[in-house]
């Protein structure tokens, strides 16, 4: 049986049981060891002192904060010190309909488990609760001398502990992605042809449909290498669509997910093809049916714009 990476009380209120926390996920990345090019030789990492170069045991080595003249120390056991309770507590402090916490503010996740039989019959009930609820506990809690912010869900008949990213930590997009879109203009007949590529893709989750081909890859390159032989490369990534070419591209997809060949088009649907041949009250109607303000000022040129807007 798996130990528990760390144990103490979960706390709800005035109730309390221990529990343990269990790794949920392990990594399955082939493993290299750096070799220094031409031979066989290992090369390993060296805690070494900057100033001497000489080695340093690691029970010789403390923290230190730079604190620009100098370094101030911090022993391992100070750490320890300063929040002794919360190192063994992981106190609920609220429950949050789990709907409302955005999936960027997840990060890993573990198992809960009680330590004993004794506490059996907490533990199942705040399952069972917190299921039917769909809400999750948000607590913090001290592990390895470093505070956590995490969900208590129920999932699977258990009880999961999540933990979160600090709202400090998740960065604004507008200051890390040079081209985002400001809100260019799409037709509805791209629109709709996109929801219908879409749908035409929709498929059931299920976790076991899908494997780390990369990792299958680097086996085979391996294997190959072993024995001599080489191994095809992959193919180039595909080329960005031209936006000019967008509905077309969109079409010919939407054709391909449905199990036909080829890349012909699909007839543009019936409502926005004969928007040139309609009346001006009809392209009123069509306006006043989708909502549209302002339509009773425009003229039949700004009708149609607004109607494939």
């Amino acid at each position: 049986m798996a130990r528990p990476v760390w144990r103490g009380n979960l706390a709800f209120g005035l109730v309390s049981l221990p529990v343990g926390l269990y790794t949920a996920t392990d990594r399955h990345s082939v493993r290299f060891h750096q070799l220094q090019r031409g031979t066989s030789d290992r090369v390993r990492n060296r805690r070494v002192n900057e100033r001497t170069g000489e080695e340093v045991d690691l029970d010789d080595i403390v923290k230190g904060f730079d604190a620009g003249d100098e370094y101030v120390l911090v022993e391992p056991s100070e750490l320890d010190d300063i929040a002794p309770g919360r190192s063994k507590t992981l106190e609920i402090s609220g429950f949050v309909d789990l709907d409302e916490v955005d999936p960027i503010f997840f990060d890993k996740t573990y198992y809960l488990g009680p330590v004993d039989k004794e506490h059996g019959k907490i533990y199942r009930l705040l399952e069972q609760t917190l299921s039917r609820a769909n809400r999750a506990g948000i607590a913090t809690f001290v592990m390895r001398q470093r505070e956590y912010l995490v969900a208590v869900k129920a999932e699977n008949g258990l009880l999961t502990c999540h933990t979160l990213h600090w709202a400090d930590e998740i960065r604004d997009p507008a200051g890390e992605i040079d081209n985002l879109p400001g809100r260019p203009k799409t037709s509805e007949k791209e629109r709709k042809t996109a929801e219908q590529l879409i749908e035409a893709m929709a498929i059931d989750w299920d976790p076991e449909d899908y494997h780390d081909s990369f990792q299958e890859k680097v086996a085979a390159l391996i294997g190959a290498k072993q024995a001599g032989e080489t191994v095809e490369k992959a193919e180039p990534p595909a080329e960005a669509t031209n936006v000019i070419d967008l509905m077309e591209a969109l079409r010919a997809s939407v054709k391909h997910a449905r199990g036909g060949s080829g890349s012909e088009p699909e007839p543009e649907p019936e409502e926005d093809r004969d928007l040139g041949a309609l009346t001006k009250s009809e392209l009123y109607e069509r306006a006043a049916d989708a909502g549209i303000r302002g339509r009773s000022a425009m003229t039949r040129d700004e009708l149609i714009e607004a109607l494939v807007a």
